[in-house]
């Protein structure tokens, strides 16, 4: 029951010459949302595609649900696992990502439907129910037969939101899910993000909108150079920050 959701432990990677990820640790419990925040290269969107093995990791462990992710223990050693397997794990998290990744020759409907009929093997009548309510969730009723093409960038913002939770994820990653966004469109994708998690679900998410972080974060760190420079409740590193670096950043964006 005290298994958190998501642990890493001492990540590191490294692109080329650059290490990127220089030690990263941190705990999310279930039913936790933490927010990652800092500046552009910092870390942040590398350390949220390790969660789920979109990059491998060069040392460290990253645990979802207690599961290590992307490698299995074979005689005292890491072997990575099949991508069949891997497949398997991200099944059970929901990405979501700044750009929509949505395919635009399919619609709504078959955007949301797709893995969970090919992945999880639902039929297709339940697949199309349970994409019916999730839209509905989001605000999007009666939208199944658009093409994304036909959606503001909100909407589709919002259908990718669908699309992961039609997973039944226990965990939902999103990487600055509304940078690519006109202002104005903004507030209806962080509402949408309020609602999952009001209902529980567990949240790491990169941003800039200081105020969802304040307002809905459990925990918050601030990332820079590839290390978690400061970390705690949202009240404290935002209003409170004790480490220069932390109020430097904090003085542009907010």
């Amino acid at each position: 029951m005290n298994t958190p959701m998501v642990s890493a432990v001492d990540v590191r990677k490294t692109f080329g010459h650059t290490e990127v990820l220089k030690g990263v640790g941190l705990t999310v419990r279930k039913g936790e949302v933490a927010c990652l925040i800092g500046p552009s290269g910092s870390g942040k969107s590398t350390f949220l595609r390790c969660i789920n093995h979109l990059e491998r990791i060069d040392s460290g462990r990253l645990y979802v649900a207690g599961e290590l992710i992307g490698y299995r223990r074979e005689g005292g050693r890491l072997q990575e696992l099949s991508e069949k397997q891997i497949a398997g794990q991200r099944s059970r998290i929901g990405m979501v990502f700044q750009r929509f990744n949505l395919f635009p020759h399919l619609t709504v409907l078959q955007n949301i439907t797709e893995a969970p009929q090919r992945v999880l093997g639902r039929s297709r009548s339940e697949a199309e129910q349970e994409a019916g309510e999730l839209l509905a969730r989001v605000g999007l009723a009666g939208r199944e037969r658009h093409y994304p093409a036909q959606l503001s960038g909100g909407q589709q913002q919002r259908v990718a939101i669908a699309r992961g939770l039609a997973m039944r994820p226990e965990l939902m990653l999103f990487d600055e899910p509304t940078s690519a966004l006109d202002p104005e469109l903004v507030g209806e994708v962080l509402q949408v993000m309020r609602g999952l998690a009001q209902s529980g679900m567990t949240m790491v998410v990169v941003t800039h909108e200081m105020g969802f972080a304040r307002e809905v974060a459990d925990q918050v760190a601030f990332l820079d150079g590839g290390l978690i420079v400061e970390h705690g409740p949202p009240r404290a590193v935002l209003n409170q920050p004790t480490h220069e670096r932390t109020r430097a950043f904090l003085a542009q964006v907010l």
